[in-house]
């Protein structure tokens, strides 16, 4: 049996400038030919639909790895998830896409293969009206006047727990009807009489004394012009009685504990519909708003004239949709002076599927308890506008957090936060609006971030957040959600709308992290000061550093030697070179290195002291350009270099991973070089591509365009390793460090090499062995078949200059050198 998929495809990245280009559907068989295309397939691929069909799928893909039909596509595509699919146009350039998976038919399913066709009742198997009674709940009764002889069907029995086939008359059957037995009679004989059909709704008291409720329904059945026979149905509704009887009673039980209760209580639909409130929110609703709410009324519409209290409430009613339960003390109403405080406990209401069908919320007032806590410890510790923790809590809660990090191995994140141009707002509207500003950001932002997290307004327009225990990518998301998050964030004030963006820093702190909390304050601010620098609206991240590095990563010196290096093009420039292990290979294969040139009273920086340098001031992204363009520039002054270069490998940032116009500047540096782009390789760290696989993605299909190459650099340090290897549209996969340490006499990290091996093989991708510091381990990675090897049994580093081919003197001139 044939299966035929059918896929959505959806450019990834549109082009701006260009046409829109609209969603095209494709209909795949299982042997991967194409067997339909929709009108919008030649905008897609530039081949019309008619070209398409019988093509194999193939034929449009950029490589194997994106096939829709792999393992790794296949299972999300089940899953109902898009996966990111690298595409061939027809002109020969490539472009990335999304694709999803719309139906799965066989043949069985198709239309042309099948028909309804409409039979009567009568020459439908028995079996079937038993399964209908059965399942609905019904049963069918025929009654003959001339004889009186009442027919049921097995489901009327069944209704009324009796055995099928029990002997009874129509004078019996009625006892079941208990209390409306007169009324059945009058029914039965007015149908006979007019032929009117008839509908009742009356208790039934089955054969072991269960009380149903059921509809009986019945029409006369006309023969000759007479009324020969009644027949009809009678329909079980009990469940439905049983629904509604728990429904009146949750009613009145929640209207007694709303009468019971002097709290705030109200309940309202995921549609935010009141559902149910008590006298007491009615009567402090109109309090705080001048309005008085029925039940069925809609809160944002209620609210429409108080946009920034809707704006919050919305928050929190959606909150308790997506949680079980929080808590939030504040007013009702946070525009107005003298309203109470309360305590609003929210709980979200579930349906019997466990789906969340609203919320309700009871609400206490805490007025005299804040009153009191604000004139002592509470005002201490807290921020008088936001009622967020000020800068002395903060402090001493890092300190906590600190302290007993030492008992954890965890990765914790420390968010410093700096509005950009606040101080406009002042200019606008007044430290009064301000304040009322900060205070609703403050509260958006409390809503938003995690439970576990602190957070605090260390002065003026500056906050701080604490992400505890939780991984690099997530605290990076998080940080990136927040800035999010302000930017859309909009106050209305008179008619104008304050908004602004947010500039931050985000320190990474795991193992080895300083425990002085004023110090990483220091270190998130400097993060945030660079972030400000670079052009605002943005998070600049680093890892926390030990005060003695701190102080050297924040030297000017060092600053000042990096920054000139940069500014004159003047890095010294290595390499180091990868040698065939597995067969032999001709050509020049290296990895490019630099070194910082000394300053005045200072010795040449090495990597590992101005690559935190370069992060920390956001000038990796620089650096990684001056790298390249100084090795093409001394590469266009050695052409003789070109027929040998095989492969020129550069490391890349996490800056520059995320830069979206990386890719341009390759371009415009192969442009201007005698050599093919091909030899030049990008190397992307794993743990970025673990980080941001969509964003690491796109970048290779870039670079691809380009005609670079691209290698996973670092594979082995996760599990995430294999899925990378053998979906990232990658040509090179390097090992990692770690995974090569003993791998001469370690069976698992053997085990583990071999696996990555396989997996590049199987995806038409090179291996790259690091590290090779000994005869056993180079032994063992020819063993097992990798393809080439780095390290320094191989060969050290070398000043690039050591490259350049010999100077030879010849009659005609003279040429290398």
């Amino acid at each position: 049996m044939c299966a035929v998929k059918e896929f959505l495809i959806e450019r990834y990245r549109p082009d701006p400038a260009g046409p829109p280009i609209h969603a095209t559907q494709l209909r795949v068989d299982d042997d991967g030919r194409i067997i339909q295309a929709d009108r919008h397939a030649e905008a897609m691929f530039g081949y019309d639909s008619g070209e398409l069909v019988e093509l194999s799928v193939q034929r449009i893909l950029a490589s194997r790895q994106d096939d829709p039909f792999a393992p790794a596509h296949r299972h999300l595509l089940d899953d109902g998830q898009t996966v990111l699919v690298t595409f061939r146009h027809k002109d020969g350039f490539f472009f990335t896409a999304t694709l999803g998976l719309r139906l799965e038919t066989r043949d069985a399913d198709h239309a042309a293969s099948a028909s309804i066709v409409l039979k009567d009742s009568a020459d439908m198997d028995d079996r079937l009206l038993r399964l209908a009674e059965q399942g609905a709940g019904f049963g069918l009764w025929e009654l003959d006047i001339p004889s009186n002889e009442l027919s049921w069907s097995e489901g009327m029995y069944r209704l009324l727990e009796l055995r099928p086939g029990t002997e009874l008359s129509p004078e019996q059957a009625l006892f079941y009807c208990q209390v409306s037995q007169n009324r059945v009679r009058a029914l039965f004989r007015r149908c006979i009489r007019s032929g009117q059909p008839f509908s009742m709704v009356l208790p039934v008291m089955t054969s072991r004394q269960r009380m149903l409720r059921v509809t009986l329904a019945g029409r006369a059945l006309k023969s000759g012009g007479r009324v020969q026979k009644l027949g009809g149905v009678m329909i079980n509704h009990s469940e439905a009685m049983r629904h509604d009887l728990q429904k009146q009673q949750a009613q009145r039980l929640l209207e007694a504990t709303a009468t019971a209760t002097p709290d705030l209580m109200v309940a309202v639909d995921t549609h935010f519909n009141l559902l149910h409130f008590n006298s007491p929110w009615a009567q402090q609703f109109k309090t705080a708003f001048n309005l008085e709410p029925q039940p069925g009324d809609n809160l944002k519409s209620l609210l429409s004239d108080f946009p920034n209290e809707r704006r919050l409430i919305e928050r929190l009613w959606q909150r308790a949709f997506d949680r079980d339960h929080f808590v939030a003390e504040m007013p009702l109403n946070r525009q107005g002076e003298g309203f109470p405080v309360f305590e609003f406990h929210f709980q979200s209401i579930r349906g019997t599927q466990n789906e969340v069908v609203g919320a309700v919320h009871i609400a206490r007032d805490i007025t005299s308890r804040v009153q009191q806590s604000s004139s002592g410890d509470y005002r201490m510790r807290h921020d008088p506008v936001t009622g967020l923790m000020n800068r002395r809590s903060f402090i001493e809660h890092l300190e906590r957090a600190m302290s007993h990090k030492r008992k954890r191995q965890t990765t914790d994140g420390l968010l410093f936060l700096d509005l950009d141009s606040f101080e406009q707002f002042n200019d606008i509207a007044g430290s009064g609006t301000c304040d009322r500003y900060l205070r609703e950001l403050a509260g958006m932002l409390g809503l938003r971030v995690r439970q576990r997290d602190a957070l605090a307004r260390l002065a003026g327009d500056t906050f701080a957040l604490f992400i505890e225990n939780c991984p690099e990518s997530r605290a990076r998301k998080i940080a990136d959600d927040v800035r999010e998050q302000i930017s859309q964030f909009q106050f209305e004030w008179q008619g104008q709308l304050l908004q602004t963006t947010v500039s931050g820093g985000l320190l990474v702190m795991g193992n080895g992290t300083p425990e002085q909390p004023e110090l990483l304050l220091t270190q998130a601010a400097d993060l945030c000061h660079t972030a400000k620098t670079s052009g605002r609206n943005r998070i600049h991240t680093a890892h926390a550093l030990p005060p003695e590095q701190n102080k050297e990563a924040g030297s000017d010196w060092q600053l000042k030697q990096l920054r000139e290096a940069l500014d004159e093009g003047s890095l010294i420039l290595a390499y180091q070179a990868l040698k065939p292990v597995a067969s032999v290979t001709w050509g020049d294969h290296i990895e490019i290195l630099c070194r910082i040139p000394a300053g005045p009273n200072h010795a040449p920086l090495k990597p590992d002291h101005f690559l935190p340098v370069a992060e920390r001031f956001d000038l990796a992204k620089k650096l990684d350009r001056q790298v390249i363009r100084q090795t093409i520039e001394w590469l266009g002054q050695h052409r003789l270099l070109e027929p040998r270069l095989k492969y020129c490998g550069f490391n890349l940032s996490l800056a520059t991973v995320l830069d979206d116009t990386f890719a341009d500047f390759m371009e415009q540096m192969i442009a201007q070089s005698p050599f093919q782009a091909r030899c030049f390789c990008l190397e992307i760290r794993e743990s970025h591509a673990t980080q941001y696989p969509d964003e690491v993605a796109v970048l290779c299909d870039a670079l691809h365009q380009v005609g670079c190459r691209v290698a996973l650099e670092g594979a082995g340090a996760s599990v995430e390793s294999y899925s990378l290897a053998a979906n990232l549209p990658v040509d090179i996969i390097k090992l990692d460090r770690r995974i090569m340490n003993h791998l001469e006499d370690d069976p698992v990290q053997q085990i583990m090499v071999d696996a990555l091996h396989r997996i590049a093989e199987a995806a038409g991708k090179e291996t790259v062995a690091t590290f090779i510091e000994s005869d056993k381990t180079l032994q063992k990675v020819r063993t097992l078949g990798i393809h080439f090897g780095q390290g320094y049994r191989l060969a050290e580093p070398r000043p690039l200059e050591s490259l350049a081919p010999a100077a030879v003197e010849l009659s005609t001139g003279r040429i290398g050198g």
